[in-house]
């Protein structure tokens, strides 16, 4: 019985009512790519220069020399959600690029328990199937720079597809926009704007898998849920610098403040607005190797004697450069510190000048 909760549970929270503004809706597309960023806690909207540009901020695609390629696996959760991302993007010419990026988030292999018990009330444990619950984005970017030296910009246009095995899935769309700015002095800025057409979805809901699950809680989940939500816009605002030591070592240090208009526990929290910043690290040698480091998530939680407590997450981050071909890893907390919630994140990036 307990995978009959668990099918109504997914079904109401994560479709919610008419033309609700959710604060968390497609969470899946939050998560972030490539281990060299998730390394530096995602503080890289005002320096990300590469194929992974499209999601960070695709104003930061026009400095693609060549075409590349980027691909990233991790295990959320005790090796219960995988999530998997590739993506593509090429200069169109000195001036634009474009790029392409899938994202998939999904938990496979998830027991269907609802026909366990027949009409005659006896258990068989023959109609027991499985199910996949897999959350999709798939994002196309454009970049251009601007007349004004130094100051580029971007677009997203992002379809969303979300399947709960057969009992319900859901068409989404929705539009990013970035900028980014670097100045004379090697400070570099960005501001990266998510979901501000207020990214749509639309659900689509099987009644008859419905039925059969509506009578599992007496009195509740008798009507089906309504089927439309709407995402509200969020806002990274990032800086950046890099410097250059003896020829050989850098260090590059970043800053983001990530904005939701939203009241919730960030440790910048108003009923306007809520702000959580983020600061990555990163140190290099040779411009061949590189270790990273990173805070994030800053949150004021209530502990169980009502006292306040900041909690945060951190990261942690190596890479490996050989000619254009990239390798890196981090090692990060999706919870918070106190969590064991650690997952291990491989990304590789191949910038196709290698093979030329």
């Amino acid at each position: 019985m307990k995978n009959y909760y668990v099918i109504l549970l997914t079904l109401t929270t994560l479709i919610g009512t008419a033309q609700t503004t959710r604060k968390y809706s497609n969470e899946f597309m939050n998560i972030g790519v490539d281990a060299a960023a998730l390394g530096m806690s995602n503080a890289v909207v005002s320096q990300t220069a590469d194929v992974n540009s499209g999601y960070w901020n695709p104003a930061g695609l026009v400095h693609l020399e060549d075409n590349q390629l980027s691909l990233m696996h991790s295990s959320y959760f005790a090796n219960i959600a995988n999530y998997n991302y590739i993506a593509y993007a090429m200069p169109l010419d000195t001036e634009s690029a474009l790029g392409i990026s899938l994202i998939r988030f999904g938990v496979d292999d998830i027991l269907d328990t609802t026909q366990l018990i027949d009409d005659q009330g006896n258990i068989n444990y023959d109609r027991i199937s499985t199910f996949s619950t897999a959350d999709y984005g798939l994002t196309f970017s454009y970049a251009k720079k601007l007349p004004l030296d130094g100051l580029n910009f971007g677009v997203n246009a992002k379809i969303i597809r979300r399947i709960i095995g057969d009992f319900a899935s859901s068409w989404g769309f929705g539009l990013d926009a970035g900028i980014q700015f670097e100045s004379k002095n090697d400070w570099k800025f960005g501001l990266m704007a998510r979901d501000i057409s207020t990214t749509y979805n639309a659900w689509s809901i099987d009644e008859d898998k419905f039925e059969q699950i509506s009578g599992a809680v007496d009195g509740e989940n008798q009507e089906l849920p309504e089927t439309t939500e709407i995402t509200i816009p969020k806002l990274q605002l990032g800086m950046s610098k890099k410097w250059i030591f003896h020829y050989d070592y850098s260090l590059l240090a970043a800053v983001n403040l990530n904005m939701r208009f939203a009241e919730n526990n960030d440790i910048i929290s108003t009923s306007f607005a809520s702000i959580n910043p983020a600061l990555g690290f990163e140190f290099g040698y040779t411009d061949l190797v590189f270790l990273r480091g990173g805070v994030g998530n800053f949150q004021n939680e209530i502990q169980i004697d009502n006292s306040e407590q900041v909690t945060f997450q951190p990261n942690f981050g190596v890479g490996f450069k050989y000619k254009g071909i990239y390798i890196d890893y981090a090692f990060t907390d999706i919870g918070d510190q106190s969590a064991a919630l650690y997952s291990n994140v491989f990304s590789l990036k191949i910038d196709f000048s290698v093979f030329r």
